[in-house]
């Protein structure tokens, strides 16, 4: 807040030492004649007069003569702007004008601002009616113009040392009647318009203007978060309309886009700006979560800003034509629109301001909108003719809205790196959780296969045995000694029992491995390679690294269940008589290898089986990766698992 009342007063102290302030004190001459191409003539404000009818009247420059013979006409503001206000008139413009060159010269009166139409007509000494010399429209692009040129500007020549009166008409329907105008010789206007961009800085304005919004293009591509749309719709808007001000759309719109840009209308693009600008203030400020009321009637009023502007274009053309009332009520419906606007603004401003919620968040943002609203308020009282100052150019509301977008930018770039963070912290809360499921579900399983694992060695495992010594009865040997069939089929019988009470045994110990604190990983294994060394025809050696016992236990059972899916493998399908298993430990990366000598397969083969597919789904789990080579010497396969 200390820093909002700085700027205020700073920026009261500028204010009152302006230029402006100082050329209240010259002498205020009003001249007859504007003398042209003379270096020390009278200023153009100093020697027009003005009139005003309504639209309803037949136009008519004879007639407005006899007005001026009346005495009906009156001077313009000294040095000053002719800022008529919210007034919905024809404006007649009355100027004796003269070139003090000893040269015919040719001459442009330039109107640099919208209007419907603008009619210039002249009656030379001698003469005794006004005769019609062009007309523009600010609704026609600048190549089809009379004069093609930014602003609306029609030419006239004088013969050296000639008068005469010039009466220019101006028609206005939108609701604003400022008219900045000037006289200059064709060759230094043009010279003027070449320079115009640079002189009232509008080049890097409006690049900084770009810039901001691209930026925030980019910021919603990393975030998509929907402030850095609204923002780029509000710059949009925002440097439409200052554009328009200045006639810059004639110079870089192409015709189509200028006449689609000018039946939006140029004031309306500030109601669509300030739709944004509400979106971006909600979003900011978070009023959805804290102020939920003031946010819908935010929603409400940005949407109805928007449909008032698709009624207006709509409607504006077919009014100016039938129904001029209905221009007026348009036109001040649109001002109260925008107070309702940026009253809004300042309401939910100071609403979050008066709590302790978020109130440093409401003061950054309220030192950022300040600037916009210092400008747009200059440009509001010119507007409604209530001031005619413009204390700095191009404008205060241009430099208002770079000060707002430089602050805003770096706000929003504040709350990018805060979303960020946000996001990380989120992955990683996401991914301990994740992490935890999966510790859950891996020790379900675990205690699953135990159950498993004791389930056959304790209740299946007996009973096969009892099964093998009944089997080896005198009962069924004397049975089965009946006949030399019989016995064959018994002894083949004797031998089923057997390796089936040893495949019990080989696959519970393989779901069950050592427990924790007793050399887990490295008993576990060498317990599993026993056993299948017991077949007599299988030989598998082992060797581990040293410290993969201290690796986590997670970690182990799920090494160890790959190893013994691996040497099941192998043991069923490629027929080896040796098989190596080695468990390696490096820096970065845990590496299983499990080699055989046994007939190979394709590679294609392997996709199709239960056992390949979950060690491949348990190297994935791990973040590692599994790699196969087969031929007919045998089998290759290492899994290697990040530490």
């Amino acid at each position: 807040m200390r820093l909002f009342l700085l700027v205020v007063f700073t920026l009261a102290g500028w204010l009152s030492a302006s230029p402006a302030a100082w050329a209240a004190d010259e002498p205020q001459v009003v001249r007859d004649t504007l003398l042209l191409k003379d270096p020390k003539g009278p200023h153009i404000s100093e020697a027009y007069r003005y009139y005003t009818e309504p639209f309803s009247t037949p136009v008519d420059p004879e007639q407005v003569e006899r007005q001026w013979r009346a005495g009906r006409f009156q001077p313009g503001p000294w040095h000053k702007t002719l800022n008529l206000g919210l007034r919905h008139e024809r404006v007649w413009i009355r100027l004796v004008v003269r070139n003090t060159d000893s040269e015919r010269l040719r001459f442009v009166w330039s109107l640099f601002n919208f209007a419907d139409s603008l009619t210039l007509y002249m009656q030379r000494q001698g003469e005794t009616s006004f005769t019609r010399l062009g007309a523009a429209s600010s609704w026609v692009p600048a190549e089809d113009r009379l004069f093609p040129a930014r602003s609306l500007s029609l030419p006239f020549t004088l013969a050296a040392h000639e008068t005469a009166v010039l009466y220019l008409r101006a028609d206005v329907h939108t609701g604003g009647i400022y008219l900045p105008t000037y006289i200059e010789t064709t060759e230094h206007f043009l010279a003027w318009e070449m320079g115009f961009p640079f002189e009232r800085h509008w080049v890097w304005l409006l690049g900084f203007y770009l810039s901001s919004a691209l930026f925030n293009l980019v910021l919603y591509a990393f975030l998509r978060d929907r402030i850095h749309l609204w923002y780029v719709g509000y710059v949009g808007c925002v440097t439409l309309f200052l554009m328009m001000e200045d006639g810059l759309e004639a110079m870089l719109l192409p015709a189509g886009l200028y006449r689609l840009v000018w039946s939006v209308g140029q004031y309306n693009f500030i109601v669509l700006a300030g739709a944004a600008g509400i979106c971006i203030m909600q979003l900011f400020l978070r009023l959805h979560s804290g102020w939920p009321r003031l946010n819908r009637a935010g929603n409400w009023l940005a949407a109805g800003a928007v449909v008032f502007v698709l009624g207006y274009a709509g409607l504006f053309p077919w009014a100016v034509r039938h129904s001029l009332p209905l221009v007026q009520i348009l036109n001040n419906a649109r001002e109260l629109l925008l107070l309702g606007i940026f009253g809004y603004c300042w309401a939910a401003l100071i609403a979050v301001l008066l709590t302790q919620r978020r109130r440093q968040m409401a003061a950054f943002y309220l030192v950022t909108y300040f600037f916009f609203f210092t400008g747009y308020a200059f440009f509001w009282l010119n507007h409604v003719g209530a001031t005619s100052f413009n204390p700095i150019y191009p404008n205060p509301m241009a430099w208002g809205l770079f000060v707002e977008l430089l602050l805003l930018s770096a706000l929003l770039t504040g709350r990018f790196r805060h979303t960020l963070r946000q996001n990380a912290q989120l992955r990683i809360r996401q991914l301990n959780l994740r992490n935890a499921q999966s510790a859950r579900l891996i020790a379900a399983l675990e205690k699953e296969r135990e159950q498993l694992a004791r389930e056959m060695h304790d209740a299946l495992g007996p009973n096969l045995t009892a099964l093998h010594f009944a089997w080896q009865g005198p009962a069924v040997r004397e049975a089965l000694a009946t006949s030399p069939a019989a016995d064959a089929a018994g002894r083949q019988a004797e031998q089923l029992l057997r390796a089936l009470r040893d495949d019990v045994r080989t696959f519970s110990h393989a779901l069950l491995p050592a427990k924790a604190g007793e050399d887990m990983l490295s008993k576990s294994v060498q317990a599993l390679a026993d056993l299948f060394n017991l077949h007599g025809n299988l030989a598998v050696r082992t060797y581990y690294d040293p410290g993969i016992d201290q690796l986590p236990v997670p970690l182990q059972q799920a090494v160890y269940r790959i190893i013994a899916e691996l040497l099941n493998n192998a043991v069923r399908h490629s027929a080896a008589t040796e098989i190596m298993v080695q468990v390696l430990r490096h820096a970065s990366t845990l590496e299983v290898l499990v080699e055989d000598n046994g007939r190979g397969f394709t590679t294609n083969t392997p996709a199709a089986g239960i056992g390949l597919r979950g060690v491949q789904a348990r190297a994935e789990y791990l973040r590692g990766r599994l790699h196969l080579d087969s031929s007919e010497h045998g089998t290759s396969v290492v899994a290697q698992i990040p530490l």
